[in-house]
Order: structure tokens, then sequence, then C-alpha cells
């Protein structure tokens, strides 16, 4: 197990170089990367949709790349925002990485781009150990979610710049208890600001644009107290069944992600 541990921390640490140079070099391009994160059906699509369609009425140069196991689906989807969408398929794998990011990049970011959308894989226990070179990294969650969520996926929200609470017109249905989730998040990354959103109205899409924008733009982000770190993740090999061992996480000794 030593050896196994060794090895996963060792492709972490690769994934981590490769993460900081593609920040760097999309930096000097002026490009700033988004990395959205969130359980499966949390409207994390949805949303992301309005945002881009807002961005493109607002003359805000954007592209995003969606992230799923199988089909393009969501890059049909986001693609009648009008901006430039690609799709990345994972082919099981349950979370982008770095290489994958920059791979699909080359050769088709369009030139200008000022802000790059990443929709991760819907996860919120590996994506949150991955860097993927990104300036800013929200994590989402619906009100039909459960307000203990940011307790039990403390490396997802402890890591978050900005957290976004999706479908709120549900919340009462739900019986959404607001204050014990705002109580909840401030537990595990004090001081990280909340935002309320509904892609069915409308709500919020505007002040989730003007935060990435601010982050483009180069204004000092809220300092989460974790940051990527590496996880012992065995996906499954010639018929074997996978593992998982997931190590505590760390304090953020940077700002950045």
């Amino acid at each position: 197990m030593c050896r196994s541990v060794d090895v996963k921390q060792a492709v972490l640490a690769k994934n981590d170089d490769l993460a900081a140079a593609l920040r760097g070099d999309l930096a000097r391009q002026g490009v700033a990367v988004v990395n959205l994160l969130s359980s499966p059906g949390s409207g994390k699509t949805e949303l992301l949709g309005r945002v881009l369609a807002r961005a493109v009425e607002r003359d805000v140069p954007v592209a995003a790349l969606t992230a799923d196991l199988a089909t393009e689906n969501d890059a049909r989807r986001l693609a009648r925002s009008g901006a430039p969408v690609q799709q990345v398929l994972t082919d099981g794998l349950c979370h982008l990485e770095a290489r994958q990011v920059r791979t699909r990049l080359e050769g088709w970011l369009p030139e200008g781009t000022a802000v790059l959308f990443v929709e991760n894989v819907g996860n919120l226990v590996c994506p949150a150990s991955y860097d993927l070179g990104e300036t800013l990294r929200i994590v989402l969650m619906a009100v039909t979610e459960g307000e203990d969520k940011p307790l039990k996926y403390p490396t997802a929200f402890g890591s978050a710049h900005l957290v976004v609470v999706t479908k709120t017109d549900l919340a009462e249905a739900a019986g959404f208890d607001e204050t014990a989730f705002r109580t909840h998040v401030q537990q595990v990354n004090p001081g990280v600001e909340i935002v309320r959103t509904c892609a069915r109205t409308g709500d919020g899409v505007d002040t989730v644009l003007d935060r990435v924008l601010v982050a483009r733009d180069g204004a000092p982000l809220h300092r989460p107290p974790l940051t990527p770190r590496p996880h012992v993740h065995e996906h499954a090999a010639d018929g074997e069944q996978a593992h998982d061992h997931h190590t505590q996480p760390h304090p953020a000794t940077t700002s950045a992600s």
C-alpha cells in the first residue's frame, strides 16, 4: 500500500506541475480559467449555459470545455449559448486532469478568449484534488442536495474561491435550511462568498459572471483554507476492482487552487 501511495502522490505531483505550467501559459495569453465542480444533477450545465449566454450578450469573449464519461449532450446544450464549446470524454475517468485540458485546448481555443469555463465531471470527490490550472474554483450545490453537503465533502467546499447555490426556486419545496447550509460552508471555508442562483429565472447569473470577470482582471481572490492535494485513487484496470484511499486535506499554502 505504501508503494501505491507513493506512486499516486507522484501522479498528483506531476499533475500539479502541468497545471502550474498551463496556468502560466494561459495567463500570458490573457485567459482566466474557471473550474466548476459539483455533484451530478446540481444544475451546473444549465447555469453555465446561462452564464455563457450572458457573457456573449455582454461581448465578453468566453469559451467552455465540458467533461463527461460519455456522450456529447452537454456540449450541444452549452453551444446554444453562442459561445465556443468543446466536449472532453474521460472514458470512465471520474475527474479531469491538467494534461486533458491542455490537450483539448491545443489548436482550438479561440484567439482573444478572456475566460475559459471548465465544467468538471459531476463528482465532489476526485475532482477536488486535481488542479486544472484554474484561476478560480467554483463549487456548486443545489438546494435539493441537503444543507450538510459541505460537511460531507470538506475538500471540495474547503478549496472553493466561490460557492454557488443552484435551483433556489425549489428551496421551499425541498425544505432547504439555508441558515444551516451557510453555517456549514463557513465551518469548512471561513469567509467564502455564497451566491444564490436560479437558472430558470436568471437570478444570480450576472453576479456569477461579475465575480468571474473580477478574478479575470486580477483582483485578489478569497483565500480558501484548502488546496488540491494528492489523494490515492486506484482506477480499475485489467478487470481488477478499483479502490479509493483519500488523504486528509492540508492547509493552503497559496491563494491559487
